[in-house]
């Protein structure tokens, strides 16, 4: 594991913020995670072990088929089957048929058609998970089945192959079957005068596999009807309010009806963000008026959330003959599925992002998203920007080897700072250390050669090389991420914070919605409590929609926005007390502070204990954070303050290869990352790890197989995750260069590095075989060298 790197002489250093104590376990301390011990021994409670007195089970019959129009739907024998309390379709949904992130196109239920594989079309609630599996086989479909639409070529010809929707039910929101578009054009774009100016000239196209979230704990909940009519959710997942925004109105509930509490979390990365088994739990719940419980297996799981966007993308790079961008003209053509998600916005960051952390004087860049009979797509660590990296990042390194120009050399030489401008005319106005970033990974001292131990070879540990054909490879590559929501997006997030004495002690509980997924809120919320308010023992209160929106647990938001919420809201309790102590003891400082549980004056020394000043009342308040606002791009040219913050991370891989077999060890993966702030730097150094290692497993193995719209590999014998085993050493250096607009200057830190580590691996790959490798994951096949013909 690694730790913060010493702080240099880098600009923006300087704005690093005063923190108002030293408190050991507040602001800058690797405090301990209050969930930590429960889930490493297997204590902890997840969603998917609830449980309610009278408890039902429900379950959903899934769609066997891409693309089908629905003749009929026969339950009766289902209804037959003793246990069974309740089989539902669309014509049992009392509210609004569909629902959406974005656009409200997914129905709950399948109405007269079936988009993708694995689309619900009836629901079950049974006594018994078994009885409730016999009775979802007894349902009978009448399918006509269509042929779907799978590829760009077919969706971009409605003509020829049809709609995945219907030109009436776009309304407004799409055309044929693109999604969603958005082009970023600057300098006048690339134009025959621009492409002129070019010494070299480099192209490729470059395809992204479709990932999967694979988080550990499937999806599950539990609904519980109550008195008033409305149900109670207990479930995993990203976003409490926008799944109630969503599910109110197709339970036919006013949203103060609709009540979700957060349950234990198995992990996210996306694939939470958009309903699941939610209204289908909320709906059996209604029609028994008893406890519904869901929990899909592994293999439900595949169906029943989004992954991420496969990508086709199409790249054209110039440079002078020193190694000076000159333009870079790109398509980027994202796969959606069969509903929009969050295409949109995950759209607009491949196209705003797209020509990575580099000063481009002439950008033409296109990206778009298609709906196709293929699974959903949305959200995933990265959300669009992966995709990108991969391909500019190859890209580059097909340019320095054109130039005869060391790659990292390359990169530095037409990396960002603080002052550029991206291609959509937004300058960044905070630091920007890509340069420096590439520096520091490429110091850090190189592995050793492998040894005797035949373990430490590709493919060792089966026995299926002793040495013969092993090449090693290095390679690098940098990436920019967008943080936070963007374009216009109005985004906040809400805390409510109270103070009171408890057993002689003040006490501060912190109450917002921030899901905690994984990533550490928990802990973060207790640590800025302790610094703002001086007090050691913190209650954090389960999220809940009893209080106001803190947004998504996505787009490494959270502790920069509902961590910016408990901060502001801590001041508002820190002035109350002042004021009480003023009124009440009338003091005139105004250099009053908190620190183990006193006011402190620094002129003064301890005014009073807080417990003391308090009594039996309690102080509580509740406050709103915004970050500054962004704008919309426009539509045709991209240009506008589309993001609030970016983030970067740099990778340096170095991998081993058997040629002859097609097999890849990677023998370390180092990171260098500007994280503003490490407000836990036990935990961001955890977020850089892990986002390596998902993006270790795009590289070389993580891919949905999908034919003709069917997944073939919906289990983890088949979809290969990285073990402990494919999990090299990861060297991090971590910077601390403050954010002037940010809480504590921090800046999010979970998602760059999945960015980054992808084609730094592939690059290295390259390094060590010589092959050109423009698809990802990379597999065996793409990587034996075949020996040149004899005679």
């Amino acid at each position: 594991m690694g730790a913060p790197g010493p702080r240099g002489a880098l600009r923006g250093e300087k704005n690093l913020e005063k923190i108002t104590t030293d408190h050991p376990h507040g602001v800058g301390a690797s405090a301990a995670r209050p969930d930590g011990i429960l889930k490493v021994r297997g204590e902890f409670a997840y969603s998917s072990d609830l449980w309610a007195e009278d408890m039902l089970w429900g379950m959903a019959l899934r769609a066997p088929h891409a693309r089908a129009r629905i003749r009929s739907v026969d339950i009766s024998a289902a209804l037959a089957v003793p246990g069974v309390h309740a089989v539902l379709t669309h014509e049992d949904v009392p509210g609004r048929k569909t629902y959406g992130l974005e656009i409200e196109d997914q129905p709950a239920l399948a109405v007269d058609q079936v988009r993708y594989h694995g689309e619900p079309v009836a629901i079950v609630a049974a006594d018994h998970p078994e009885t409730a599996r016999r009775a979802v086989a007894a349902i009978a479909v009448d399918y006509e089945v269509l042929e779907p639409i799978c590829t760009e070529e077919q969706a971009l010809d409605p003509g020829r192959y049809g709609y995945v929707h219907t030109p009436a039910e776009y309304r407004g929101k799409a055309a044929g079957n693109v999604l969603h578009r958005q082009r970023v054009v600057s300098g006048g774009g690339v134009t025959d005068a621009v492409r002129a100016r070019a010494d070299v000239v480099v192209r490729g196209e470059y395809r992204v596999g479709m990932q999967d979230q694979a988080f550990l704990g499937p999806e599950s909940g539990l609904a519980v009807p109550a008195e008033d009519g409305g149900v109670d959710l207990y479930v995993a997942t990203q976003w409490l309010h926008v799944d109630r925004r969503q599910m109110a109105p197709v339970l036919g509930l006013p949203e103060e009806l609709v009540r979700i509490s957060l349950a234990g979390v198995g992990g996210a990365f996306g694939g939470r963000e958009d309903l699941s088994m939610q209204i289908h739990a909320c709906l059996l719940a209604q029609r028994t008026g008893r406890p519904v419980k869901v929990v899909y297996g592994r293999e439900e799981s595949f169906f029943g959330h989004v992954h991420r966007h496969p990508a086709t993308l199409r790249y054209e790079h110039g440079a002078t003959r020193d190694g000076r961008l000159v333009y870079v003209e790109a398509r980027i053509v994202l796969d959606g599925g069969a509903y929009a998600s969050s295409s949109p916005a995950v759209v607009g960051n491949a196209a705003s992002l797209g020509v990575g952390p580099y000063v481009v004087p002439h950008v033409s860049m296109e990206a778009l998203a298609l709906y196709t009979n293929n699974p959903p797509c949305g959200a995933m660590r990265g959300f669009g920007a992966v995709q990108a990296c991969f391909a500019y990042e190859s890209q580059l390194d097909r340019l320095a080897a054109a130039l005869d120009m060391d790659p990292v050399e390359l990169r530095q030489r037409n990396a960002v700072s603080e002052g550029s401008s991206l291609p959509t005319g937004q300058r960044i106005d905070s630091p920007a250390p890509v340069a420096e970033l590439l520096r520091r990974v490429k110091a850090l001292p190189l592995p050793p050669a492998a040894g005797p131990d035949v373990r430490e070879l590709p493919g060792a540990l089966s026995n299926s090389t002793h040495g013969e054909g092993v090449v090693r490879g290095v390679g690098y590559a940098v990436g920019i991420k967008n943080v936070g929501f963007s374009e216009g997006f109005d985004d906040y997030s809400t805390a409510r914070v109270r103070l009171e004495v408890i057993g002689g002690e003040p006490v501060a509980m912190v109450h917002t919605a921030a899901a905690e997924v994984g990533q550490g809120g928990v802990t973060v919320h207790g640590q800025i409590a302790r610094t703002e308010l001086g007090v050691e023992r913190v209650t954090i209160h389960p999220a809940d929609t009893g209080v106001g929106s803190a947004g998504s647990t996505s787009a490494s938001r959270q502790t920069y926005m509902t961590g910016g919420a408990v901060r502001l809201t801590c001041e508002a309790v820190r002035a109350a007390l002042f004021a009480k102590g003023r009124a009440r003891y009338g003091w005139t400082q105004d250099d009053l502070s908190l620190a183990g549980g006193k006011v402190v004056s620094a002129a003064d020394g301890v005014l009073a204990g807080v417990a003391d000043l308090l009594g039996e009342e309690c102080i509580e308040e509740t406050r709103v954070y915004r970050h500054r606002p962004t704008q919309p791009l426009h539509p045709e040219t991209g240009q506008g303050f589309g993001h609030v913050q970016y983030s970067f991370c740099a990778h340096r891989a170095v991998v081993d290869v058997d040629v002859e077999l097609g097999l890849v060890r990677v023998v370390e993966l180092a990171a260098a990352q500007d994280v503003g702030r490490a407000v836990n730097p036990s935990a961001v150094v955890g977020q850089i790890h892990g986002g390596s290692v998902q993006g270790l497993g795009l590289a070389v193995m993580e891919e949905i197989q999908v034919s003709a719209g069917k997944v073939r590999n919906p289990s983890f014998t088949d979809y290969l995750i990285p073990t402990i085993l494919d999990t090299p050493p990861q060297p991090v250096d971590v910077l601390e260069l403050a954010d002037p607009h940010a809480p504590y200057g921090l800046r999010g830190a979970g998602e760059a590095p999945t960015l980054s580590s992808t084609p730094a691996v592939v690059s290295a790959i390259r390094a060590a075989t010589g092959l050109a490798l423009d698809r990802v994951p990379v597999r065996p096949e793409h990587l034996t060298v075949q020996p040149p013909p004899t005679g």
